[in-house]
């Protein structure tokens, strides 16, 4: 009985799926969208479901078979997506008719995943709007500026523990000493804690921050389900992130703030910033000029600042400092990891980029906040470096009022879309399109030169996303990449070495961008 049971199951979730799939390909066929055939179950995901392949790699095969389209179609298990590829209609979606497409696609519900699903990055509508402006002035130039000492002191922490631990040709783990990093200038910049997990590996701090993005089996079964199945996770109300993680950011949080608002203690970290925010006391320089002056790739507020009257919870607080970790943690980690690993294959690069450091440091006693634009070469190695190997992969948005896209093609007919409905604005894929990028393979930072960098078509380059729902923290992870970059080759010449992947192909079992294997290469101590 048990067995013809579980037989009809199987037959009923198969036949199931295999309808839900067939109804997505109709809506393409029916509107004369292209797509390409997949599998019933993972979609156009089918290789890296199985990590055969990056998910990148997934998403630009479907973008690259059909080079004369405005958008086409991508399917995600059983969900029919849109994948524009079009920069005038990514413009439109994402600027121009925001309010159309103003939500993020919401993988984790807040009642299951109280600090993911409270975070900015998955709030919706009206709260969404009201948390961004309540926290935009926490990332203005000013705020930065108190900032960037806390990651100079742990940059020379990094710099001071290979001067003293480094054994001569050997092979460093680029990927480890770049999440320590990370890891310390999020526990200060963010939550108030001086840690140095390069000298101690394993401090509590750095050891639950990493069991956020280790994901086990199971974990990675869950937000699999998630991601494509999300109407079913809500009923299944089983979190992905280990409790012991979620409670340890809500304990540190609500702790802090408790011990400052009795100390009367003041620390210009998000913490502070989040406390003067929950009392409507924190409010942006109207008088500094906050227009690029930390780099190129630096996004700006979109939404004009308002009186915000919401009374935001310790829940929704400690939900902003802890996708803050998130972000700050992996993504710019990854960022770095991919820099290094450049400079080491592209020696020449490295080169430049230490004279230009050399000729700063003759004018300059130390690296400020005030004097970081001058180095204009680290600038373009940063961005050629986010252009080339970008964490952000889509920038997705979930449909919030019925909207008519134009023609997919001259002569085509327009598509409708309607609430609930997702759209996928590509990044990567257009970051690496020969189109807009002559030699898209090539690592060239010359590409955001001065004189260069004009000719640049806009909505081309999208690393901290465009519109309204941009990275708020796009100044932070600039500051935080840079003064790591400016100290490593100050002191080292990154080498290649035999275990550095080259050409750079990346880890198929990981969410985020990471060469396969791990980044591996030598430092040399400059004379």
């Amino acid at each position: 009985m048990i067995a013809e049971l579980l037989v009809f199951l199987i037959t009923f979730l198969v036949v199931y799926f295999v309808y839900l799939h067939k109804l997505a390909k109709d809506r393409f066929r029916n509107n004369d969208v292209k797509f390409v055939p997949c599998w019933p179950l993972f979609g156009n995901a089918y290789n890296s479901t199985i990590t055969k392949k990056h998910m990148f790699e997934d998403m630009d095969a479907v973008y690259r078979a059909f080079p004369d389209e405005k958008y086409v179609g991508y399917i995600e298990a059983t969900t029919p997506i849109i994948m524009v590829r079009d920069p005038e209609l990514i413009k439109n979606l994402t600027v121009k008719d925001f309010d159309h497409f103003m939500d993020h696609r919401q993988f984790f519900p807040e009642d299951i995943e109280p600090l993911f699903g409270g975070s900015v990055l998955m709030m919706q509508g009206e709260k969404w709007r009201d948390m961004r402006m309540t926290l935009s002035p926490a990332f203005t130039g000013s705020k930065m500026r108190h900032m960037m000492p806390f990651m100079t002191e742990i940059s020379q922490n990094v710099i001071t523990y290979l001067k003293e631990n480094l054994k001569e040709n050997e092979d460093v783990d680029v990927g480890d000493v770049i999440r320590r990093y990370t890891n310390d200038v999020i526990a200060s910049a963010g939550f108030g804690i001086v840690v140095n997990s390069i000298k101690d590996k394993d401090n509590e701090f750095f050891k639950l921050g990493q069991g956020i993005f280790k994901f086990s089996v199971w974990q990675r079964i869950l937000f699999f389900v998630a991601t494509m199945w999300p109407n079913f996770y809500k009923k299944l109300r089983l979190p992905v992130f280990p409790k012991k993680t979620i409670d340890f950011f809500k304990t540190m949080v609500t702790s802090t703030i408790d011990y400052r608002e009795k100390n009367n203690v003041e620390r210009p970290d998000m913490i502070q910033l989040l406390m003067e925010a929950s009392k409507g006391q924190l409010k942006g320089n109207s008088n500094e000029d906050e227009k690029d002056s930390v780099g190129f790739a630096t996004v700006e507020e979109a939404l004009k600042p308002q009186g915000v009257t919401r009374k935001w919870t310790t829940n929704e607080l400690t939900g902003q400092v802890f996708i803050f970790f998130v972000a700050g943690f992996e993504s710019s980690g990854s960022t770095l990891v991919m820099g290094i690993h450049e400079l080491a294959i592209n020696p020449h690069v490295q080169d430049k980029l230490y004279q230009e450091i050399k000729e700063f440091k003759i004018k300059n006693s130390a690296l400020t906040y005030d004097n970081i634009s001058e180095l204009k070469y680290l600038d373009c190695v940063l961005n050629e470096t986010l252009r080339k190997w970008s964490p952000a992969l889509i920038l997705d948005r979930c449909c919030t009022k019925a909207y008519e896209l134009p023609p997919v093609r001259e002569g085509g007919r327009p598509f409708k879309l309607k609430p609930g409905d997702i759209v996928y604005n590509v990044v990567n894929s257009i970051h690496l399109d020969e189109k807009y990028w002559p030699e898209p393979e090539k690592f060239d930072p010359d590409r955001f030169s001065d004189e260069n960098k004009r000719s640049i078509k806009p909505f081309t380059y999208m690393p901290f996303g465009v519109g309204p729902r941009n990275c708020i923290g796009s100044r932070f992870a600039i500051l935080e990449l840079k003064v790591l970059l400016f100290d490593l080759v100050s002191n080292y010449k990154i080498v290649k070495s035999e275990k550095t992947l080259d050409p750079i192909v990346l880890e198929p079992s990981d969410f985020n961008i990471k060469p396969k294997g791990g980044s591996f290469v030598r430092l040399e101590k400059r004379a």
